[in-house]
């Protein structure tokens, strides 16, 4: 066994292989860049070597330096996580020369399956079913057209070393083949160095599901059963599930068996994952394999009680598999959300900046957070926006779909937009509760985009509730310490105006007989609801955890000068709690009127300014490619939403940009 190992990768995934290398008694060498010289793998590892500034390409992606940087430490093998290097064959083949061990598949097999047009050719010689396409490469956009044509849209175009749905676009006609012709070997080139494109039959409405196989090198190799990977958002899972909902026993079977055929085809040795769609009528095609450990690998460790980390260090050390195909019984169930810094109510940009409040809820035996966050950590604009992973677990799952819920309801983070309100409310929809999942689901549920309305509170009389309970703590507490002169103490009146939404609530909030309990009556011009509040919150604790009516409640709780922020069950909502005057003096209050910024066009998100597609004295129509921002390495064209000709530009090519900072500027 190794002694000594170096996580050649950053973030969630090295802390958690950190944390199996060091339970299995194995030193860990952590590798960053300047962006991440406070980044939690860091702290967490036993020694750390600086590898670079900030650019992945010139840290994370640069092998050289992490050679040199293992061979400092004193590291016998390189674990590469997910990404980066993961899945680079010439990487893999250096670590093998360099005499050292890659915990990971052979440089042969990853060479075989990094290739999407030569590994849908090898899986069709294994027997492994597969989709129909065109295998051969896309010279030109004009060349997609013609092979779109033949095979009938709609169709996908993919990077033939893809992966994470970067170089992956779906045409459903000419105008649209040509231009993802052009954006997908864009990103393609960007994100792997390699910009060849192939294209084949896009299956409507399909699932994606994915077997995890394992193989050692004495020759047994094993399929861990499947994972549901449908929920998905431009081709980036959102929410994964083991087992899926949808396969009988008999294609559960039929799809392991050939992901480990396929796996033998090559000669694989480690983790590894084979992907499939899968349609309504469940017959199931090859996607693309994985040579590496997939991020949504925890679910399938809660339900076999395997450690995939582990076993994936043994393999490389030589170690057979500790067990057969027969002992493999996956039990339960295991949902994984993956919580993103980004805004769902903006487009879902990404959102760059430090975690002012970073509070992950508790883990458990049905709660697992995998996370490389911390509070007071930044989230850079250098890297994928990822902030952690929730996973929970139960016997069923409605049980593990509960305690998911609970626990994105408990998450706490303030300081960058996040997507748990998003989350929140997909794992809330009935179809998601039936199991009715496709790729499609995420954009049939939401066809105009994410709004704040897609999370509706079910009780906001609740809510209403909550806030005056915390309301009238804070006025309890003013009296108590204000100077008051003998006989004229200050009184706190029990009757208040509940604000939110635009409704006015009228509330009575009475302190209890005993300590943290309040008595409070809600009325909404519906009739009144009265609600026992049993809390031991105290000023500044971000979550108001107690129980309502002798239920369980947690509330998220954000106090901005005189308007509470609440959150609860994805629903956020502001609120004030007025007496009856100060209510009716709002009512008359002017609003402020927003800036005019209608002759400006505004960054959409942050990033790095790629190229203007403009120039001053160009007039453009509604639609008009403007400027190309790269951020979270994927590349966003901004599209003009108007007419008008351009006076200014207002940033330089290689500016990185702030969010709505201006960009460009139309005449008047």
């Amino acid at each position: 066994m190794f002694s000594r190992i170096l996580i050649a990768n950053r973030g969630e995934i090295a802390c958690r292989v950190i944390r199996t290398a060091q339970q299995m008694g194995i030193e860990t060498v952590a590798v960053y860049s300047d962006a991440d010289a406070d980044a939690l793998h860091v702290q967490q590892a036993g020694r750390a070597v600086r590898i670079g500034p900030a650019p992945a390409g010139e840290s994370y992606l640069a092998a050289e330096r992490i050679l040199q940087a293992c061979h400092d430490a004193g590291a016998e093998a390189i674990h590469p996580g997910y990404g980066f290097l993961s899945e680079n064959a010439t990487f893999a083949q250096r670590v093998r020369d360099a005499g050292l061990t890659f915990i990971g598949p052979p440089p042969e097999a990853i060479t075989q399956m990094g290739d999407k047009i030569a590994s849908k050719r090898l899986a069709a010689k294994a027997g492994v079913n597969t989709v129909p396409g065109f295998d051969g490469i896309v010279e030109h956009a004009d060349h997609a057209v013609e092979i779109a044509r033949k095979i009938g849209y709609p169709v996908m175009l993919k990077a033939t070393a893809g992966g994470g749905g970067k170089g992956m676009r779906i045409a459903r006609d000419d105008v649209e083949c040509r231009e993802g012709f052009v954006r997908a070997a864009s990103e393609a080139r960007n994100s792997f160095g390699d910009e060849r494109i192939f294209i084949e039959k896009f299956i409507e409405r399909p699932r994606h599901i994915e077997i995890q196989v394992i193989a050692d090198a004495h020759g047994n190799a094993l399929w861990l059963g499947e994972r549901e990977c449908s929920l998905q958002r431009r081709h980036q899972k959102v929410i994964e599930e083991a087992p899926s909902p949808f396969l009988d026993e008999a294609t559960r079977r039929a799809m392991g068996e050939q992901a480990v055929a396929l796996a033998r085809a090559v000669g694989y040795q480690s983790a590894g994952t084979v992907e499939f769609i899968v349609d309504q009528k469940r017959n199931f095609y090859f996607l693309e394999m994985n040579t590496r450990l997939q991020v949504e690998h925890p679910v399938t460790e809660l339900v076999t009680g395997l450690d995939l980390v582990e076993l994936m260090i043994r393999i490389a050390a030589g170690e057979p598999l500790p067990l057969s195909q027969d002992e493999v019984k996956p039990r339960g169930w295991a949902i994984e959300a993956r919580v993103y810094a980004e805004d769902p109510l903006r487009g879902f940009l990404p959102s760059i900046g430090r975690l002012v409040r970073y509070l992950p809820p508790a883990e458990g035996p049905h709660v697992r957070v995998d996370s490389g966050a911390y509070e007071g950590g930044d989230v850079s604009m250098h890297y994928d926006p990822m902030i952690a992973k929730v996973i929970a677990s139960g016997g069923t799952r409605i049980e593990a779909t509960a305690h998911l819920r609970r626990a994105l309801n408990e998450f706490y983070i303030r300081g960058v937009a996040n997507n748990l309100s998003f989350l929140s409310a997909l794992v809330d929809q009935p179809r998601f509760e039936a199991g009715d999942l496709s790729t499609d689901f995420i954009g049939e549920l939401y066809p105009e985009g994410f709004r704040a309305e897609d999370v509706v509170h079910d009780d906001p009389a609740l809510l209403a509730a909550v806030a005056a309970t915390i309301h009238r703590r804070y006025m309890d507490r003013s009296a108590r310490i204000t100077d008051q002169i003998p006989g004229y103490e200050r009184r706190v009146s029990d009757e208040w105006v509940v604000v939110m939404g635009g409704k006015h609530y009228s509330a009575t909030a009475r302190s209890g007989a005993s300590q943290g309990v309040c008595e409070v009556t809600v009325d909404s011009g519906q009739g009144q609801v009265s609600y026992d509040v049993q809390s031991l919150w105290q000023f500044g604790q971000p979550l108001f955890r107690g129980t309502i009516n002798s239920r369980e409640t947690c509330v998220q709780i954000e106090r901005r000068n005189m308007i509470y922020r609440l959150q609860h069950w994805g629903a956020v909502v502001d609120v004030r709690v007025l007496s009856k005057r100060a209510a009716e003096m709002l009512a008359t209050m002017p609003q402020k009127e927003a800036a005019d910024t209608s002759q400006q066009v505004l960054a959409p998100m942050p990033g790095l300014l790629i190229e203007y597609r403009v120039k001053l004295g160009d007039e453009v129509a509604v639609g008009s490619d403007l400027a190309v921002i790269e951020a979270m390495k994927m590349q966003n064209v901004v599209h003009a939403t108007r007419r008008g000709v351009v006076a200014k530009l207002l940033a330089e090519v290689g500016d990185t940009l702030a969010v709505d900072q201006p960009i460009l500027e139309y005449a008047t």
